[in-house]
C-alpha cells in the first residue's frame, strides 16, 4: 500500500528546487555580464580599490596577494581615492606592491584624491596615472595633539595621571608639552618623513634631494605632478586598465576583474572573477571568508599619519 503524497510538502520541495536553480542561473548570468567580469578563460587585469582613510591594510594586502597568485590576472591596477591615513598601514600596502611588481605589472590609477599615504602606496607601482585635476602629493608626516588644560581649570576639573615612565603620557591633552617631549616627537616625525622620501625616491627612481624638495606637505594637481615626475601619465581608470593590460602582455580586448569589498551579496561575490578564483572560492571558502564579513573599523591613533 502506497502512502499518499502530501501536496504541500511536494509543493515546497519543487519551489525550493526552482529557487535554487534560479539563483544559480542568475549567478552565472551576472558572472557573464557583470561589471567587467566576462566569465572566460582569458587573461585579465585585476583592479583593487583603495578608498577613504588608510587605517587597515589587511584587506588590500590580501587582495594584492590573491591577484599576484592568480595566473589569469596578468597585471594589477590600484584605484586610489584616498587622502592618506596611518603610516603603518600605508607602508604595509607599499611593501606588498613592491613584492608584486617583481612578479607582474602594477599601475596606480588616481581618482579625485591620492595624497599623502595614498601617494605612498601609488609610488611603488610600475606606473602612475592621474586625472589632470587629481589632488596628489602632500608628501609629509604630521601628528596632531590638543591641549584642554586651561578649559579644565575654568570648569574646576583636576586631572590625575599615574604613569610608569616619564614619557608614558606624552601628548597628554591635560598638561602642557615639555620641550624635551616636543623634540622627541619632532625626531620621530622626521624619521618617518625620511622613510617616506626614501620610498618615493627609490620607487620613482628620483634623486632623494629632488623628492625632499617636493616633500614639504604641499599638494599638486595631477597635471602638476606629471610635470614634476611624480606621475607618469594623465588619464582615467579605463586608460589605466588599458595601460596595465598592455604592460602585462595582453593582446586584443582587455577585461577587468575587481577585488570586492567585504560584506557583499553572494551573487556579486561571484561576479567579476576569473575561473581559477571562482573554483578556489567554492572549494576553499575559508580562504576567502574575509571577503564576506566586514569588521567594524576603529579610530586612527594619533601616533602618526602620512598626511
Amino acid at each position: 500500500m502506497f502512502r499518499r503524497r502530501h501536496p504541500y510538502l511536494f509543493f515546497l520541495l519543487v519551489f525550493s528546487a526552482i529557487l535554487a536553480s534560479t539563483s544559480l542561473g542568475l549567478s552565472i548570468l551576472f558572472t557573464f555580464g557583470g561589471r567587467g567580469g566576462e566569465f572566460d578563460f582569458g587573461e585579465k587585469v585585476g583592479v583593487i580599490e583603495i578608498e577613504g582613510l588608510i587605517a587597515d591594510a589587511a584587506d588590500t594586502v590580501e587582495a594584492i596577494k590573491r591577484f599576484r597568485q592568480d595566473e589569469a590576472v596578468k597585471a594589477i591596477v590600484l584605484r586610489i581615492d584616498s587622502p592618506g591615513g596611518g603610516v603603518g598601514p600605508s607602508q604595509e600596502i607599499y611593501r606588498e606592491v613592491v613584492k608584486t611588481v617583481a612578479a607582474k605589472k602594477v599601475v596606480a590609477s588616481m581618482g579625485a584624491v591620492a595624497a599623502s599615504g595614498g601617494y605612498y602606496v601609488a609610488a611603488a607601482a610600475d606606473g602612475i596615472m592621474a586625472n589632470p585635476g587629481t589632488i596628489t602629493g602632500s608628501i609629509g608626516v604630521i601628528i596632531n595633539f590638543a591641549n584642554v588644560e586651561q578649559l579644565l581649570q575654568k570648569i574646576g576639573l583636576v586631572p590625575y595621571v599615574i604613569k610608569s615612565g616619564a614619557y608614558k603620557d606624552i601628548g597628554s591633552p591635560v598638561r602642557a608639552m615639555t620641550d624635551d617631549e616636543r623634540r622627541m616627537l619632532q625626531t620621530f616625525v622626521n624619521t618617518v618623513h625620511r622613510q617616506f622620501i626614501a620610498a618615493v625616491a627609490e620607487s620613482r627612481e628620483m634623486a632623494a634631494d629632488r623628492v625632499a624638495s617636493l616633500a614639504d606637505g604641499r599638494i599638486f594637481s595631477g597635471q602638476q605632478a606629471e610635470s614634476l615626475g611624480l606621475v607618469d601619465r594623465l588619464g582615467n581608470l579605463e586608460d589605466a586598465i588599458e595601460w596595465a593590460g598592455r604592460l602585462g602582455g595582453i593582446e586584443g580586448k582587455i577585461s577587468a576583474v575587481y577585488a570586492r569589498e567585504k560584506k557583499m551579496p553572494f551573487l556579486r561575490y561571484l561576479t567579476d572573477a576569473s575561473l581559477q578564483m571562482v573554483l578556489e572560492r567554492v572549494f576553499n571558502p575559508s580562504l576567502y571568508g574575509g571577503y564576506l564579513y566586514h569588521p567594524s573599523g576603529g579610530a586612527i591613533s594619533p601616533q602618526g599619519r602620512s598626511d
